[in-house]
């Protein structure tokens, strides 16, 4: 992701703290909006991971600290359900103003509530996502049950919630109960997509049944079954991410056929946010990461993944080809491939680490009614893949600084 840190001011003027992560290479799709659950912030790991799946699919995301959390300013205890919908609102007019009016909006819990209230003000929201959201704002009283007799005679309370604490005054649950989702879910009139898990134990799923059926047409539902609440688990909230921008491109305007913004042909890009890179080609987008005990984030294999994967796809290309043109009965090729670094046999002086070679150990399978020769003569063939000889082959990498590029002392 491109992630670059803004701000903007509410409609009280106060300064709120986010992340607009824009897609490699060109014009975004869209614009989204992002709105966290009740007392997190944008930097939850579930966030940054939808962001970033948004982002392979061309969306731009705008993810903020709602008053008083994150690194926004303010005083989260005199905040409520409705300061949260005008901290939206603010969003989406710093979107509109400064880049270009988001057409997604997504929230998470309560902040999914908030994004349903929002988006009825927000003219060119075309597609509105709840993730593990309340059907009625005031379930989140049920975070600090424990504490709402001291809050109705004292007026305030701090209270626990994830491990932190937070001052709640008695005004947040009065504007909770303020609310009226069933009137506001009549009049959306906007494509609604809601995410939900049967498991989860904070908002329960029948919220989500509540929810549809308040809904106008179009609605979806796609249960999240197995997560948590808080999508604590890398991949399902990956796999939200992807099901959110696959359900959304129906509602957006059509993208133009991928264009590289250079006359080269693959285009990659690593922000200051760890080692995760973005990698784009002509038609496709994907990841390459480090692993998480090399300090990355493992959300995409790693270069030398990627450089034997060459191999064993070109190898098993060729073989296809190869047994097609001949008419063979191959009916599918494995390609196992392990990448190391080895000493090279009787040398001299095998401590120097210079001593050690390239290894790449390549194991085929063929299936299908093939005979010994016809295996043996596959065999061969690999050996002739492109990739294989250009591996073999004198290779040179000629780098230069690109002629836009700016470097400061």
């Amino acid at each position: 992701m491109n992630s670059t840190k803004v701000t903007f001011n509410n409609a009280h003027n106060v300064k709120l703290s986010a992340n607009l992560e824009m897609p490699v290479g060109g014009q975004p799709v869209a614009y989204a909006i992002f709105a966290h659950c009740f007392t997190c912030s944008r930097n939850l790991s579930a966030v940054v991971n939808i962001s970033r799946s948004l982002n392979l699919r061309k969306i731009a995301v705008l993810r903020f600290d709602f008053t008083g959390l994150g690194d926004s300013e303010g005083d989260f205890s005199d905040t409520n359900f409705s300061s949260n919908v005008e901290d939206l609102l603010s969003a989406y007019d710093f979107l509109k103003q400064n880049y270009e009016a988001p057409e997604i909006i997504i929230g998470h819990s309560l902040g999914g509530a908030a994004v349903l209230v929002a988006a009825g003000s927000m003219k060119n929201i075309k597609a509105v996502v709840t993730i593990g959201a309340p059907a009625d704002p005031p379930h989140v009283k049920n975070l600090f049950k424990e504490s709402l007799e001291e809050i109705s005679k004292s007026g305030e309370a701090t209270v626990s919630i994830g491990g932190r604490p937070f001052k709640v005054k008695e005004q947040l649950l009065h504007d909770l109960e303020k609310s009226d989702m069933k009137d506001t879910l009549g009049r959306l009139n906007k494509a609604l997509l809601i995410l939900h898990s049967p498991q989860d134990q904070i908002v329960e799923i029948d919220n989500a049944r509540k929810i549809y059926e308040g809904a106008r047409h179009p609605k979806s539902f796609v249960t999240l079954d197995g997560a948590d609440h808080l999508l604590s688990n890398k991949s399902d909230s990956l796999y939200v991410g992807d099901i959110i921008s696959s359900w959304a491109s129906r509602y957006l305007k059509a993208p133009e056929e991928p264009r590289l913004d250079s006359d080269r042909q693959v285009v990659t890009r690593t922000g200051d946010d760890g080692f995760t890179t973005e990698i784009k080609t002509v038609d496709h987008y994907f990841l390459a990461d480090e692993p998480t005990s090399l300090g990355g984030k493992n959300l995409g294999p790693t270069p030398y993944d990627l450089l034997i994967a060459a191999l064993g796809s070109c190898t098993s290309i060729t073989l296809r080809m190869y047994a097609d043109r001949k008419g063979w009965p191959l009916e599918e090729v494995r390609v196992h491939l392990d990448h190391n670094k080895v000493h090279e046999q009787d040398c001299e002086n095998c401590e120097n680490e210079k001593s050690k070679i390239d290894q790449i150990d390549r194991e085929i399978e063929l299936f299908g009614n093939l005979d010994q020769e016809q295996k043996q003569k596959l065999i061969e063939i690999a050996d002739k893949c492109p990739v294989h000889r250009t591996l073999h082959g004198e290779v040179r990498v000629i780098t230069k600084l690109a002629q836009d590029t700016t470097v400061t002392d």
